[in-house]
């Protein structure tokens, strides 16, 4: 790598304990674990998670992503002194999450309450290499005297989400002395989860067990000798009843051989493994920023880095939650975030993913019909928040008001139904780039035809028009409105799509094809007014507004709640973000430049970017309206949302919507990189900053390296067939390198075979 690819925290801070938990979190797709320090601090939330482990603590609760035992917390006591960073005096302290090899340290140096100074060096990694597999490592030096250390850690599974149990302890054993197993079983929804740990020591020594209370323990003993370092090894693995790869189906099986195998390697050949398979990721998928300012590139392996970690690209039963595998927020349910903010650095860089979790809502299309059939409606309604089960897992209630004592209705799942077309626009893109007819017939198809058929079934007749009356956008700081604009054109490309596929797949749907064209005829699109503004919905441009910059000043506190009610917000001109923008993003070509741009700043004044999902998504519009310094800020503003100052900006887990964003915003935004048909287009809007960015894409089957500058275009296939391919407005055809003078494409234009 060309730089240094490091995630730091050099200063302990109890405030700021959860939101580095999420930031430095460790995963594989599989397994996510939260960066939680390895000795207890109060309201330090640990975290260990597993694709589709969900469960519902009661009956009339939604489901959770469960929160583990915890297998990295110890208990170190020196000179019967228990070390914490809140005793004694802190030295030094150094915190780096190492992007580049996926391996987290953490090193310290700690004077007792007696003088004496100790070093600590905390290390640990989710292996990239095995699924099922973590490891840690700590090593302890006493610098100043002789001195005892005991050490006790093991399996602990008092862990809850924030306050609910969902397990079950069914067993607990020691095996051979070594290795400790845990196995317990979810409570609802009857997942056997099974984990396994054994320490390394550089010698025998004395090692005790103990099982009270949910801890399955071990204690070790050590007398440290002055500046000889003691280091001590923990491997584990963790294997569930969803597991395909089980050895005989049996988790406690399969995990006792997972760690023998692994503790036979250690932990540094262990790490070499999986360093092996980030750097291959890296090769790979890295986009390559020459910036003024060096944020821009630790943002952008920030993002990639937790975009690998958070999706579970081995099986298609998973989806990729809100906040990944960091942490419980919104419970770990999965929504329209994936779809749109998500599978397209996938698409354009492993499509198979892509693939993947678009059939994870094909393999739940018969519980959204069940939803459309439950509310009226033919077709499929998929849930807005869903999880294993494929059922809709939105909370009924909002959390209590403190001030009136009473709860609100979510609206969500009753009225934010723009995730059906999402879902079927991300499908239709899938197909353009991949050109993959074994999906699009199959399963792309049976998505259009159902998502078509909600809709058409949904609108209704109004003076002769059809309407989508009673729904919520993007924008969830407007709520029970009709005509939102987004859905609506969302809606009629939903139906287009699937009339065409349809037609080109020789299927024959009669009602659905009827209907269809009927409601492609009469839908109401909302058009631009005499000021060139596009109306949001039928009531917005009439509604009162307000002086918004005290609220901008705090983006994304959502302090606006705290001095208007709910619906007196839904009364004015106040968004938390901006669907019409979010709408040219997904179509730019729906409307002339001006238009656009009349709309960018139209709603841009009237949003207070609350919503994590609005800064880089105005910045790609702004990218393409050429307004470059616009767009730059809102690229840096939406990369601060995690790695800002904020030190509980993260508490519950990373926004991993808003971290698949800063791709779209440099891909599809300042690399102005899109499919126009079946051609690549590229039409640079390179920020001022920036003096070059090399970033790889496949399309069409072929694996693309693209390096843009101010002044030139280079395009190199790699692998794969030839590419047409649009610089500006210079068609080509790439066979093997194409380099473009961007300044003069017509006349400098030279084509390499």
């Amino acid at each position: 790598m060309n730089r240094e690819m490091m995630i730091k925290n050099n200063k302990f801070d109890l405030h700021s304990l959860n939101k580095f938990a999420s930031v430095m979190a460790q995963g594989n797709g599989y397994l996510g674990l939260r960066a939680a320090h390895e000795e207890d601090y109060a309201g330090q939330t640990r975290g260990l998670y597993a694709a589709g482990i969900y469960n519902k603590a009661t009956a009339n609760e939604s489901s959770d992503l469960v929160n583990l035992p915890d297998m990295t917390a110890m208990k170190i006591e020196m000179d019967g002194e228990i070390f914490s960073l809140l005793t004694g005096e802190v030295l030094a302290y150094e915190r780096r999450l190492n992007l580049e090899t996926g391996e987290l340290l953490r090193e310290i140096l700690w004077k007792n309450k007696d003088g004496a100074r100790f070093q600590l060096v905390f290390q640990r990694f989710v292996a990239k290499h095995h699924l099922h597999i973590l490891a840690s490592k700590v090593t302890i030096t006493s610098l100043d005297k002789n001195a005892s250390l005991k050490i006790v850690s093991g399996i602990n599974a008092q862990q809850t989400n924030f306050g609910r149990q969902h397990l079950i302890e069914e067993n607990v054993r020691v095996f051979n002395e070594k290795v400790m197993q845990g196995v317990y079983r979810t409570t609802e929804s009857g997942h056997l989860i099974t984990l396994a740990v054994q320490n390394i020591l550089p010698e025998e020594g004395p090692i005790s067990f103990s099982s009270k209370n949910r801890e399955l323990m071990s204690s070790i003993k050590k007398e440290l000798k002055i500046n000889e370092p003691f280091v001590l090894e923990k491997i584990g693995s963790l294997y569930t009843s969803l597991d395909q790869d089980l050895k005989d189906g049996n988790p406690e099986l399969s995990a006792r051989n997972a760690l023998e195998e692994s503790v036979q390697d250690g932990y540094q050949a262990l790490l070499n493994k999986t360093a092996g398979e980030w750097q291959q990721f890296w090769n790979q998928k890295r986009v390559k920023i020459s910036s003024a300012d060096e944020f821009d590139q630790t943002a952008m392996d920030f993002a990639l880095y937790h975009v690998e970690i958070m999706t579970p690209a081995h099986d298609e039963r998973f989806s990729v939650g809100a906040k990944g595998l960091t942490g419980e927020g919104y419970k770990g349910h999965v929504f329209w975030d994936t779809e749109i903010f998500i599978l397209p650095f996938h698409l354009f860089t492993e499509p198979e993913t892509a693939r993947n979790l678009l059939r994870y809502r094909y393999l739940h299309l018969q519980q959204a019909k069940e939803k459309a059939e439950k509310t009226g409606y033919a077709g499929a309604l998929f849930p807005w928040e869903s999880a294993f089960s494929g059922y809709e897992e939105t909370p009924e209630y909002a959390a209590i008001n403190i001030k009136t004592g009473k709860r609100q209705k979510v609206a969500s799942a009753i009225a934010e139904h723009h995730i059906v077309a999402d879902i079927a626009f991300a499908a239709v893109q899938y197909f353009h780039n991949t050109n993959d007819e074994v999906f699009m017939k199959k399963e792309g198809l049976a998505l259009l035809k159902e998502t078509a058929r909600f809709w058409v079934s949904r609108a209704v007749e109004e003076d002769g028009m059809l309407s989508l009356k009673d729904v919520i956008g993007p924008d969830e700081y407007t709520e029970h409105i009709d005509n939102n604009a987004y859905t609506n054109y969302l809606a009629y490309y939903n139906v287009k799509q699937a009339l065409y596929y349809m037609d080109r797949f020789g299927e024959y749907d009669e009602w659905l094809s009827i209907r269809g064209k009927d409601f492609l005829e009469r839908l109401y699109l909302p058009k631009p007014n005499s000021y060139l503004v596009i109306p949001q919905d039928d009531t917005f441009l009439g509604k009162p507004e307000i002086d918004l910059s005290i609220y901008k000043e705090n983006q994304g506190s959502q302090g606006i709640l705290l001095d208007y009610s709910r619906q007196e917000i839904n009364d004015m001109q106040i968004l938390k973000q901006a669907d019409v923008v979010m709408l040219l993003y997904l179509f730019p070509h729906l409307f002339s430049k001006d238009i656009v741009a009349k709309n960018l700043h139209y709603y841009e004044e009237r949003t207070i970017h609350d919503s994590s999902l609005s800064k880089a998504i105005h910045s790609i519009v702004a990218a393409r309206c050429g307004e470059l310094e616009t767009a730059y800020r809102f690229f840096q503003e939406a990369c601060l949302i995690d790695l800002g100052p904020n030190p509980h900006s993260s508490d519950e887990g990373i926004h991993g919507a808003s971290l698949g964003a800063i791709w779209l915003a440099a891909i599809f935004g300042f690399a102005n990189t899109q499919l126009d048909g079946d051609i690549l287009s590229i039409n640079p809007k390179l920020p001022v900053n920036w003096s070059e960015i090399v970033f790889p894409l496949v399309c069409k089957g072929s694996r693309l390296e693209i390096r843009l500058t101010h002044e030139q275009a280079e395009i190199i296939k790699l692998s794969g067939p030839e590419v047409d391919i649009k610089i500006k407005n210079q068609k080509l055809r790439l066979k093997d390198k194409i380099e473009v003078t961007l300044k003069d494409c017509f006349l400098e234009c030279e084509v390499q075979e």
